[in-house]
């Protein structure tokens, strides 16, 4: 399915009717999903952001922009956040099977309906724009609604879509393709808006106006102020007071997050803050952020702590929300403000259930779930047990030498956990597929052989999934022996339990490729039993290197 996401700003936060009409708007639309609105009064701006199929997408937003010009106002509107059009920007944003081209190129349709069915003037702003100096909207906004009737009669500054004549009512819409933005506000322990406005001007981008030792303004042989860049690239930023929070802020706007994360921009902060005499308290994240973003923090912090980062994500999370104060002022839920947690299937997960409903829904007389989903439990379980053992062995003191090991190893080893409780849901999925597969029609020739493509192509990923089991138990199977090699003795039966529970799972994973071989070709059949082959040779030799050393420490011979 492809997905893009869409985070339109609409210049009005203090009326609810309004806002709650902006999210019904989203929800009664079809093949898009709602995922957070979030209206500030201050600020007088609301940001909603929803996902779905593009050509969903572009009909929703128009008829958010819409709704918008008919409500908005805009030569009565008043707010702290810069603002030129009742919908001040709509950006669209590639997440799922699209690429920024793709999104261009719904941008582009976007603006085109806007401009000739509302008569807004509409500019193409990131990477939709016609030239440099559009690219940047902070660029484009410059005047913002009160000098926008003059600058768009200057020809430089003509609309990209749209009337050349100004809309009084409804002001300018920007709408481009973008990279993920990170809209995030820093919490300062003053109400001086100064503040945070010195502190922005060293931390954004786009830096401040350099002054001679007297404090004049250096300018260039044109007349134009010279800039002394700020800290960060990718980051713009202003101060503003809020009056909500009775706090200053420094209000960051994060262009890619993957080169300026959200971390080092906090710290940063803190440093400029404490220069001038002031703290920070905290942080807040306005709207919604990727996984990858936060998850980047929760390490970073780990690290400074000098902690094992192979835990599981949810503690990862954890430290992250802490660490940022990012509930400072307000909750934040990780399940409803990261956009991975917001996209979720209807269907039923596997790996949602609790330990007793998968229990019962194991014993029910249904092939699936079945063995193979058992078998990557069985791998996930021996993978955190593994994992436990290093955990614990990286935080005794007495293991100290061997520290640099079990970070590694308990890193690779929740990489492998969170990749075999994904293929407990695809097995059950794969099952299900090839029994949708055989339901099809063939009364015709044609039906027949679509059909028949599609049982086969559900074979083959009946076979690939435990085969992707097979793969990642061999992969646990390497870093357990060494764990064991380095590792805290008083944990040596997790490790023999761990050992069991891989050495069960592999054999389980093998045992439905192998079912599943009769109805493929020879040729593919010696394939996957070759990669049976494979793994199971490398398998069994770490099963009974691990046995060896519980044999002798345990002073046991039970194998």
């Amino acid at each position: 399915m492809k997905l893009i996401e869409c985070v339109p700003n609409f210049s009005e936060g203090k009326d609810n009717s309004f806002v709650n009409e902006l999210k019904n708007i989203v929800i009664n639309s079809e093949n898009v999903h709602f995922l957070d609105i979030d209206p500030g009064a201050d600020t007088n701006r609301t940001v909603l952001t929803f996902v779905g199929e593009p050509d969903f997408v572009i009909d929703t937003a128009y008829k958010l922009i819409k709704y918008a010009s008919e409500y908005i106002d805009m030569s009565t509107h008043k707010g702290e956040h810069p603002r030129m059009g009742a919908t001040d920007v709509c950006p669209l944003i590639p997440l799922q099977n699209v690429n920024m081209n793709d999104c261009i190129r719904y941008s582009k349709l976007l603006a085109k309906k806007v401009g000739d069915l509302l008569n807004i003037p509409v500019f193409m702003y990131e990477n939709s724009a016609k030239n440099k100096e559009r690219i940047n909207l902070s660029n484009i906004r410059k005047g913002e609604y009160e000098g926008m009737e003059e600058k768009i009669s200057n020809a430089n500054w003509k609309p990209d879509f749209g009337p050349n004549k100004f809309n009084k009512k409804s002001g300018v819409t920007a709408i481009g393709a973008r990279e993920f933005l990170i809209a995030y506000n820093i919490n300062l322990n003053t109400v001086d808006k100064k503040i945070a406005t010195d502190i922005a001007l060293d931390i954004r981008q786009a830096g401040r106006l350099k002054r001679d030792k007297n404090g004049k303004i250096i300018r260039d042989k044109n007349g134009v102020g010279l800039k002394k860049p700020g800290k960060f690239k990718y980051c713009k930023a202003v101060g503003w007071y809020i009056n909500e929070y009775n706090q200053a802020q420094v209000s960051i706007n994060l262009t890619n997050y993957k080169k300026t994360s959200i971390h080092k921009v906090f710290e940063e902060v803190r440093i400029q803050a404490r220069k001038r005499g002031f703290r920070v308290t905290g942080s807040e994240i306005v709207g919604l952020l990727p996984k990858k973003a936060l998850f980047d923090s929760g390490v970073y912090y780990l690290n400074k702590q000098k902690k094992s980062i192979g835990v599981p994500e949810s503690d990862i999370f954890n430290i992250a929300v802490k660490s940022l104060g990012l509930t400072d002022i307000s909750d934040f839920n990780v399940k409803e403000k990261v956009i991975e947690h917001c996209i979720k299937s209807d269907d039923s997960n596997l790996s949602d259930y609790t330990l007793n409903d998968f229990a019962n829904e194991l014993s029910r007389n249904t092939y699936a779930p079945g063995g193979g989903s058992v078998a990557a439990l069985l791998g996930l379980l021996g993978s955190s047990l593994s994992c436990m053992v290093s955990n614990l062995t990286y935080d005794n003191k007495k293991f100290k030498e061997f520290q640099s090991i079990h970070y590694k190893s308990s890193e690779k080893l929740q990489k492998y956990s969170n990749e075999l409780l994904y293929l407990i849901n695809e097995d059950t999925i794969a099952y299900n597929n090839i029994i949708s597969a055989r339901r099809l029609p063939k009364k015709t020739k044609s039906q027949t052989l679509l059909r028949n493509k599609e049982i086969n192509k559900s074979i083959i990923y009946a076979i690939e999934v435990p085969l992707k089991v097979l793969e990642t138990c061999l992969k646990v199977h390497e870093v357990t022996y060494k764990v064991l090699k380095h590792a805290n003795l008083n944990c040596i039966s997790d490790i023999g339990v761990a050992n069991q529970s891989l050495y069960s799972a592999s054999n389980g994973a093998s045992y439905n490729i192998l079912i599943n071989l009769v109805d493929l070709n020879p040729n593919l059949e010696k394939k996957y039993k070759e990669k049976i082959d494979y793994y199971m040779k490398q398998i069994n030799s770490f099963y009974l290197k691990i046995n060896m050393v519980l044999n002798k420490e345990l002073k046991i011979d039970l194998w």
